[in-house]
């Protein structure tokens, strides 16, 4: 079962630890496999997922009601909604993984050195990945996959608004795991309220826990990073900002700023902060303001952008500083690409940032010097997506420094190790 199971002589952490456990004794397993095996297991979880995608939308659908009664946001609905196109879409995404190339025991880099030795560098699997996420039910279908495709077993934690739906996706993703004659422990889903359950996977489960990544609001993820006794793999907020500079074309500007911002505003790769270069900005931010505020999209604007559109609401410090995740938009006058990047480097969380400019030199400045996960020229923010990288789908977006960066697939849930050999060298 992935379900947590114990009776009232049975801790919660005694029960968390032993799923732990198991999932240590599953990445074992995992990792020894072929890739003809785990791939073997990623098409067979697919197979499962249309199978029992009936059971699943009615999973959904109980957890829809709920959401709705607790008066959750129009966004969070749109996150936790399945359907039945949604539903191919989680299948498929599960399927192009198992079509991607497999990075355990990939050569990563190989040399020799002067004393006759042969060193390689070699990909292996991290071992046990706790994700912890609250609304999207696809999160339990591709965090499964990612870490299957790389070896690892996985630990999940849904928030308890979409627990019904990641159950019934979890307990498929596992009935298609033993089918495949893999370990279904590889995937265990916490199925329980209890926000101790948390607590307790950042804690590390007794060293069975490697690595832990946050899906979710800049609470959870806050909590995450400051409480983990474990590597964490995250972001806090995608403040993503979209540049319109002097030489754009305003046709694009247009296009791509109604797309990123409009497409779906409750994703972290949503366009928050317009930013118009001054020369520009009479001539752009109205014809740019006019489908976003047809289509129901709040405008906030600095002074500057205010003497232009008078009736936009005043933007407030505040303001540069909102992940909004809803149909607003926050405009500031700049000038020029500097700045532009003054303001994405003062304000900005390492997301995704965008610049519209048909000038080739300025778009290179921009590219080269934001220091963000993934930096855009002339193509929506709503590109910051695993699945549009390639990559099948996405474990999460990573804006640290260290180890992953952007888009975490499963390359990124690797790490690796040296394999040295010789022919009987000592060392003087």
């Amino acid at each position: 079962m992935s379900r947590i199971m114990r009776s009232s002589e049975t801790s919660l952490a005694d029960t968390m630890l032993e799923m732990g456990q198991r999932a240590r004794a599953a990445s074992s397993r995992l990792s020894q496999l072929t890739a003809d095996s785990r791939t073997k297991g990623l098409n067979a979880m697919a197979d499962a997922l249309e199978t029992s995608s009936e059971d699943i939308l009615k999973s959904n659908a109980r957890d829809m009601e709920g959401a709705r009664q607790k008066g959750l946001s129009e966004a969070m609905l749109d996150r936790l909604l399945l359907t039945p196109d949604r539903m191919r879409a989680m299948s498929d995404a599960v399927r192009k993984i198992a079509n991607l190339p497999d990075p355990v025991g990939e050569t990563i880099a190989n040399w020799q050195v002067p004393s006759g030795l042969d060193i390689s560098r070699v990909r292996t699997p991290l071992g046990v990945i706790g994700i912890v996420y609250e609304s999207r039910p696809n999160v339990t279908a591709d965090a499964s996959a990612l870490c299957l495709r790389s070896g690892n077993a996985a630990i999940l934690r849904a928030g308890s608004e979409s627990l019904n739906s990641a159950l019934a996706i979890a307990t498929a993703l596992r009935s298609g795991l033993k089918g495949a004659g893999l370990p279904a422990d590889a995937i265990q889903l916490v199925d329980t309220r209890e926000r101790e359950a948390v607590g307790h996977m950042l804690s590390g489960l007794g060293g069975n826990l490697d690595v832990i990544v946050p899906r979710g609001g800049k609470g959870l993820v806050a909590r995450v990073q400051q409480d983990a006794r474990i590597p964490v793999i995250g972001h806090l907020e995608g403040l993503c900002h979209a540049y319109v500079d002097a030489d754009a074309d305003p046709e694009k500007a247009v296009n791509l700023v109604y797309n990123a911002k409009l497409r779906r505003t409750g994703v972290c790769g949503a366009l928050e902060t317009l930013l118009i270069n001054s020369s520009v900005a009479s001539k752009l931010l109205p014809a740019i303001a006019a489908p976003l505020r047809d289509s129901g999209c709040e405008l906030r604007g600095d002074a500057a952008a205010r003497k232009i559109l008078p009736d936009m609401e005043a933007a407030t410090e505040e303001d540069w500083r909102t992940e909004y995740l809803a149909p607003i938009l926050s405009i500031k006058i700049v000038d020029g690409l500097d700045g532009a990047l003054a303001h994405i480097s003062n304000y900005g969380t390492g997301h995704t940032e965008l610049i519209i400019t048909e000038n080739g030199s300025t778009a290179e400045r921009f590219l080269r010097e934001v220091d963000s996960s993934i930096v855009l020229h002339n193509a929506s923010t709503q590109f910051a997506d695993g699945g549009e990288f390639g990559m099948g789908a996405e474990i999460g977006i990573a804006t640290g420094r260290i180890h992953a960066r952007g888009p975490v697939g499963a390359e990124q849930l690797t790490t690796f190790k040296y394999v040295v050999r010789g022919h009987g060298e000592t060392r003087p």
